[in-house]
């Protein structure tokens, strides 16, 4: 794992879009894993406007997404489909039917998730997945308590994940209490993991996933066990890593060639 700690949000945003930069230079037609939420926001801005002045291209890629809520109409704006169409995928040059999710109207639920496993591995798997931290460590919509070897399944949000999406509706009683979401081992077959977090609010569930023990108490740790994992943080996230200047120096002194 390796741990990236930069000045702000803006800074961190910049080094994720790198990330997916050099990617899809080398491999244009690349598999992307997408997340919602809050933390991927200034990382879409930043690729939304890297393509608009040519700098990186979607047009050969394909994207999945992460999760998304059961029970709202098709066409909400909270559905994630028309989230990431919002924020990302209608303002770059993704083609047609390029990014793939999950139908939370779907009559047989535990179908539509082996569908979109095996449309995953049909892919050829996801090379970058892109992921925010919950307060809590979740990661996807993989609660607390969530298996880690759990695949594409139904979970039921807490009270405190819907209390913090809530800022996104209405209401708080408008926040669905079902979600599809990639499962742990499904995330954790992607071949590189990026995780995005800025903010105070995020600073004990990153030293969780980072430092702490893995266990399904906090789901984030299960990046602990991954081959290609690179944490993105802003100073204030950062705050409570034990290790946070060993991280920054070893960051600091890493070979340009090794890459990221």
């Amino acid at each position: 794992m390796e741990v990236v700690v930069l000045d702000s949000a803006a800074a961190g945003a910049r080094f994720v879009a790198d990330c997916v930069g050099r990617l899809l230079q080398r491999d244009p037609h690349a598999v992307l894993g997408l997340a919602t939420g809050s933390s991927p926001l200034l990382v879409y801005a930043e690729l939304i406007a890297r393509c608009r002045r040519g700098e990186i291209s979607f047009a050969g890629a394909t994207a999945f997404l992460l999760d998304e809520y059961l029970g709202l109409p098709m066409g909400h704006p909270q559905l994630y489909a028309t989230v990431i169409e919002t924020e990302l995928s209608g303002e770059v040059d993704l083609r047609a039917g390029a990014v793939h999710g999950l139908d939370g109207g779907a009559a047989d639920i535990e179908a539509e998730c082996r569908r979109f496993e095996a449309a995953i591995a049909s892919a050829g798997g996801i090379a970058l997945q892109l992921l925010g931290i919950g307060r809590d460590g979740h990661i996807g919509f993989n609660e607390p308590g969530s298996s880690l070897g759990s695949r594409t399944r139904l979970k039921t949000l807490t009270a405190r994940t819907r209390e913090d999406n809530a800022r996104f509706f209405a209401a708080a009683d408008e926040v669905p209490r079902h979600v599809l979401t990639q499962g742990l081992a499904t995330i954790t077959e992607a071949r590189h993991l990026v995780l995005v977090a800025a903010g105070e609010h995020k600073a004990d569930a990153v030293a969780a996933a980072v430092e702490g023990p893995v266990s399904a108490f906090c789901p984030a740790s299960v990046l602990q066990l991954h081959p290609h994992v690179t944490v993105v943080l802003d100073e204030a996230s950062a705050a409570n890593l034990r290790l946070r200047d060993h991280f920054k120096e070893t960051f600091a002194a890493k070979p340009a060639w090794q890459g990221v």
